[in-house]
């Protein structure tokens, strides 16, 4: 195998492994919100700025591994 072949391999498995855990994180975050809203629906605007920053600091992670990937060389 090449180098280029190999580095870009390395680039898709590590934006790969980077963004699952965001990925289930933010989905696992917005879907208990939404249960805890059904439930209480007068306490949206109490979970929804929360779940919101959640969802920012686990996209942050994805983002990190992003500019990994763009300083592999």
């Amino acid at each position: 195998m090449e180098h280029a072949s190999v580095l870009v391999l390395a680039k898709a498995f590590a934006i790969a492994i980077g963004g699952i855990g965001p990925a289930f994180g933010i989905g696992r975050l917005v879907a208990k919100a939404l249960e805890a809203i059904g439930r209480n629906p007068e306490a949206s605007g109490k979970i929804f700025v929360p779940m919101l920053l959640g969802a920012a600091f686990a996209e942050a992670i994805a983002i990190y591994a992003l500019v990994v990937v763009f300083t592999l060389k």
